[in-house]
């Protein structure tokens, strides 16, 4: 059996500009870059990539994957990521357990500041 490990890939319009963001939300840095290409990695532990490829066409509707960014302080977490230029996209949800706020990037690209699952 190989090996294998996930990659998180999300498509934007300005790599560069977007990895400060997600660099900054996620504690990331930057691993390196070529053309439309700019890869983030943790700076310490074992957290997957995030690679941001750039794109010519605009999103369009709904991401059919999200990055959710768990945290104890979902409340604290999301205004911090709004200084960092995020938005929120609704109001505190809940449900099975879990708590969650909808936000998305200074692209639009959606994610959720969440209390995470217990396995």
């Amino acid at each position: 059996m190989t090996k294998a490990n996930i990659d998180v890939v999300l498509d934007c319009a300005n790599p560069q500009k977007l990895g400060q963001f997600w660099a900054a939300a996620l504690g990331y840095r930057v691993l390196g870059s070529a053309d439309q290409w700019l890869a983030l990695v943790p700076t310490q532990g074992t957290k997957p990539p995030l690679v941001l490829q750039g794109v010519p066409e605009p999103k369009a509707g709904k991401n059919r994957a999200h990055i959710d960014i768990v945290t104890d302080d979902v409340e604290g977490e999301a205004t911090r990521l709004e200084a960092l230029g995020a938005t929120r996209l609704g109001g505190v949800l809940e449900e099975h357990g879990n708590r969650w706020i909808p936000m998305a990037d200074p692209e639009g690209n959606e994610f959720c500041v969440c209390l995470g699952i217990e396995w």
